[in-house]
C-alpha cells in the first residue's frame, strides 16, 4: 500500500483526565457507567475535585484520536495517518502535539486563540468507565481550516476517512465536505455511531451523513438508540445492524457494512443483508485495568487492517487484539510495539 497519509481522521482532541473514583463521586454528578455525555454547567467542577480527591492521569484523548493513533501504532509506518480537529495554546495543548508526535501521527491542529484545549473526565470503577467531555476549544473547529490548501491536500492524499459521531456536535459542514469528495473520487468514508445522545440529539446531522458511510461503527448500546430514535420496533442489534447497512447510499461504488462491537460478546458485522458474528477473546476479569478507550482501539486495529486491503475476518481480529491491549492499561495506551501477526 502506498502508506503515507492513506488515513485521515477529523474529530474532537481532548486531554483525558483519567482517575479512578467511587460510587459517591458518580452519584454526585448525576453520570452513568459505560456512558458518553457532553458537560453541563453542573459538571464543570469536577474536573479538579477529580485532580484533588483522586490519582489522576493525563493522557492524549478523544474517540477520533485514540482511533487514529491506535490505527498508526499497529501500522509501525510513520505519517501513514494524519488528524484534524482544534485545541487551545495552552500546556494542554503542548502536551498533545507531543503525544501526537510521538505515536507517529501527522497532525494539522487549528489552535484557537482564547478557548482552552478540551477535556474529558474518565471516570473509573470497577474497571468500567464514564465519559464527561467538556469540549472547550475542540468546539471552535471552523470549516474554513479545512479548507486551507495544506490542510486540504491531507484531504485529497487520503483514501480513507474516519470521523467519530461526536463531531457532528461540532463542525457537520467539514464532515459533508470530506464525505462528498470520498463519494465523488471512489474512496471509503467512515463514521462511528458514538453515542446514544448523538443518535438521539443530533438526528439530522447524522442522517445527512449516513448515505456517505461505507462503514459504520457502533457498540450495541448506540444501536439500540439509533433503532430507537427511528421508530424501529427491534432491540436486536443484529436486525439493527442489517438495516444501518441497508440505508440509501449516495455512492454505489461501496455497499456499506455495519459493525457493532458488544464488549466482552460477539461483535457483529452486517453486509449485503447478512449477519456474520465473531467472537472476543476472553480476558480474565483480574487483567482489566479499564475500558476507556476499547471501542476506539477496535477501530483503530480494524482500520489498520482495512487500508492494507485485508478481509474482515482480519479487520476483526485487529480490531479484538488492540481493544483487549488498550484494556489491559490505563487509558487509551498501548505497548511499545503491537505482536499482532
Amino acid at each position: 500500500m502506498e502508506s503515507e497519509g492513506i488515513l485521515l481522521g477529523m474529530g474532537n482532541p481532548l486531554l483525558d483526565i483519567s482517575a479512578v473514583v467511587d460510587d459517591e463521586f458518580l452519584h454526585k454528578y448525576d453520570i452513568k457507567l459505560n456512558n458518553a455525555i457532553l458537560a453541563e454547567e453542573k459538571h464543570l467542577p469536577m474536573y479538579g475535585e477529580m485532580d484533588d480527591k483522586f490519582k489522576v492521569e493525563f493522557i492524549a484523548g478523544g474517540a477520533t484520536q485514540n482511533s487514529i493513533r491506535v490505527a498508526q501504532w499497529m501500522l509501525q509506518k510513520p505519517g501513514a495517518t494524519s488528524y484534524i480537529g482544534c485545541i487551545g495554546k495552552d500546556k494542554f495543548a503542548e502536551e498533545m502535539k507531543r503525544d501526537a508526535k510521538d505515536a507517529g501521527v501527522n497532525v494539522q491542529y487549528y489552535e484557537h486563540e482564547s478557548a482552552p484545549t478540551g477535556t474529558c473526565a474518565v471516570c473509573i470503577v470497577g474497571g468500567e468507565r464514564s465519559l464527561v467531555a467538556n469540549l472547550s476549544a475542540a468546539n471552535c473547529y471552523k470549516v474554513d481550516h479545512l479548507k486551507k490548501p495544506e490542510n486540504w491536500a491531507l484531504v485529497e492524499k487520503a483514501k480513507y476517512y474516519y470521523i467519530a459521531g461526536f463531531f457532528l456536535t461540532v463542525s457537520p459542514e467539514s464532515i459533508q465536505l470530506v464525505a462528498e469528495h470520498a463519494a465523488a473520487n471512489d474512496k471509503c468514508f467512515m463514521m462511528n455511531l458514538s453515542a446514544p445522545f448523538i443518535c438521539e440529539f443530533f438526528k439530522d446531522p447524522q442522517e445527512k451523513a449516513l448515505p456517505y458511510m461505507d462503514y459504520v461503527f457502533g457498540n450495541e448500546t448506540e444501536a439500540r438508540a439509533f433503532s430507537k430514535a427511528h421508530g424501529w420496533e427491534t432491540d436486536n442489534v443484529e436486525e439493527i445492524a442489517i438495516k444501518i447497512s441497508r440505508w440509501p447510499k449516495a455512492s454505489g461504488t461501496h455497499k456499506r457494512i455495519t459493525v457493532i462491537t458488544q464488549g466482552a460478546d460477539p461483535v457483529v458485522v452486517a453486509e449485503d443483508g447478512k449477519v456474520k458474528t465473531f467472537s472476543v477473546p476472553l480476558l480474565p476479569k483480574e487483567k482489566l485495568v479499564d475500558t476507556n478507550g476499547a471501542g476506539d482501539a477496535f477501530v483503530g486495529g480494524f482500520l489498520s487492517q482495512l487500508i492494507q486491503g485485508k478481509p474482515i475476518e482480519e479487520c476483526v481480529r485487529a480490531g479484538n487484539y488492540a481493544a483487549t491491549a488498550v484494556i489491559q492499561r490505563s487509558g487509551c495506551t498501548y505497548p511499545e510495539k503491537p505482536e499482532f501477526k
